[in-house]
């Protein structure tokens, strides 16, 4: 039979996570705040986390306890706040984020953990945030000449 522990039992050192006082990283099924299974210490397979009142803070994937894949994050309040990819535990792919009103916030794409590609910011009016908004490559602004 598997263990089951709650989150907040647990204690991370050095990227693995433990049961409190115990100096063998944890394997089993988390309960409570985050909600998954570790393997040795590390998150595997889908996790689910939540916010003191009760609403879900972030849901996704886990492989050899880095993000996978798709992950959406949610406000206290339950209302989407970004959606996000990751590759290897790395930011990988598009990314959007929205306003407390909803409406779009920012919009790009990772590669290899750096932003790349032309990123934009919106204003909470929905028009585009010049100041904020720029092109990228390897996590590097870049200068468009035009």
């Amino acid at each position: 039979m598997s263990e089951i522990c709650d989150w907040n039992d647990l204690v991370e050192r050095e990227g693995l996570f433990y049961r409190m006082f115990t100096d063998v990283p944890f394997t089993g099924e988390v309960t409570g705040r985050g909600q998954g299974i570790l393997r040795n210490g590390k998150r595997e397979g889908p996790w689910a986390n939540y916010h003191d009142n009760g609403q879900l803070r972030s849901k996704g994937i886990y492989k050899d306890g880095g993000r996978e894949g798709p992950w959406v994050l949610h406000n206290e309040n339950g209302q989407l706040w970004s959606k996000r990819t990751y590759k290897d535990g790395m930011e990988d792919g598009p990314w959007i984020g929205y306003h407390d009103t909803g409406r779009l916030h920012f919009e790009g794409t990772y590669k290899d953990g750096k932003k790349d590609g032309p990123w934009f910011y919106y204003k909470k009016d929905g028009t585009v945030d010049g100041k904020h908004t720029a092109t990228y490559k390897d996590g590097v602004e870049v200068v468009l000449g035009y």
